[in-house]
């Protein structure tokens, strides 16, 4: 790996390269540029398409399973299918970020279709961050898709995180949950410059007392925009929550667009977008203890963003 790739690898996965037992693929420029299996996770190579499945055993307790894909110059147009079986009662986490660089006037891309099979009483936190970078003119694109299918009493948690240097992203998840299985994602987007970014969920709550918590917290600044779309199916007696909380700096746009369905009686759901400016007392009250307006500015989307 040359400079690029490790500094991509350490902030996109906390990974700065030293040696680990856990299991791992390493993506680099659409190839594999590092692989390890452990006695309980087994990752292969697809024979029909760029991609990776991932293999989880039965009562698997506490492993940690990194999936970081890297692309580091410009002209790399990465597409990846990567396929997460998650055995009967295992327990895992998963660090899947991605990182681009920039250093010409061609573009970088990197596309991530993941699909996850939970099977009963399966539990998984995913990570994920996503940031660009480099001195290239050319846009740095990341546009990840999630599938979910969540068997009975299983959880998943999704933590992403895209805080600079991404130019365009379109992140789709898409959610099918059968009896008493929990789906939380927690989103955190900061865009500035001219960038866009667009989320979409989708989750479907097909068992009795399945449940889903979306959150989704963003700050647009400059002259960049977002834009938040989600749709949450009650299909049985569930609970769903849609929350979509965004702050507007400078030119930044900011829109939300919140859909909820309850085709069952017994279906429980809300959903709650809130846009709107920093108020101007919380910057007054930071200004009297000595901070600047900008150092003002900039602890409070930090806090917002935590």
């Amino acid at each position: 790996m040359d400079n690029i790739a490790k500094k991509l690898l350490e902030l996109v996965a906390d990974w700065k390269g030293e040696p680990t037992k856990s299991a791992f693929n390493i993506r680099e420029d659409s190839e594999c540029a590092g692989r390890q299996n452990t006695e309980n996770v087994r990752i292969e190579s697809k024979t029909d398409r760029p991609g990776i499945d991932i293999i989880v055993k039965n009562n698997t307790k506490g492993e940690k399973i990194y999936i970081p894909a890297l692309v580091t110059h410009s002209g790399v147009k990465d597409l990846v299918y990567n396929d997460f079986y998650i055995g009967e009662n295992a327990d895992v986490t998963i660090v899947a970020g991605c990182g681009v660089n920039s250093d010409g006037c061609d573009g970088a891309e990197h596309n991530g279709i993941h699909r996850f099979f939970l099977e009963k009483n399966a539990r998984v936190v995913y990570v994920e961050k996503h940031i660009g970078m480099g001195e290239g003119t050319g846009e740095r694109i990341i546009n990840p898709q999630t599938y979910i299918e969540a068997a009975e009493d299983s959880y998943m948690e999704m933590e992403t995180t895209q805080i600079k240097g991404v130019d365009s992203t379109k992140r789709f998840s898409k959610a099918i949950l059968q009896d008493r299985a929990k789906l939380v994602i927690k989103e955190k987007i900061m865009t500035h410059g001219k960038q866009y970014a667009e989320t979409s969920f989708e989750v479907d709550l097909n068992g009795t007392d399945s449940s889903a918590h979306l959150v989704s917290r963003s700050v647009a600044r400059d002259d960049s925009k977002q834009l938040f779309l989600s749709k949450v199916n009650g299909n049985a007696k569930c609970a769903g929550h849609s929350e979509c909380d965004a702050i507007i700096m400078d030119n930044g746009c900011v829109s939300a667009i919140p859909e909820i369905s309850a085709n069952c009686v017994d279906a429980a759901l809300i959903h709650e977008a809130a846009i709107g400016k920093i108020a101007g007392e919380q910057l007054i009250k930071l200004m009297t203890l000595g901070l600047t307006e900008k150092e003002a500015e900039t602890r409070i989307v930090e806090g917002f963003l935590e």
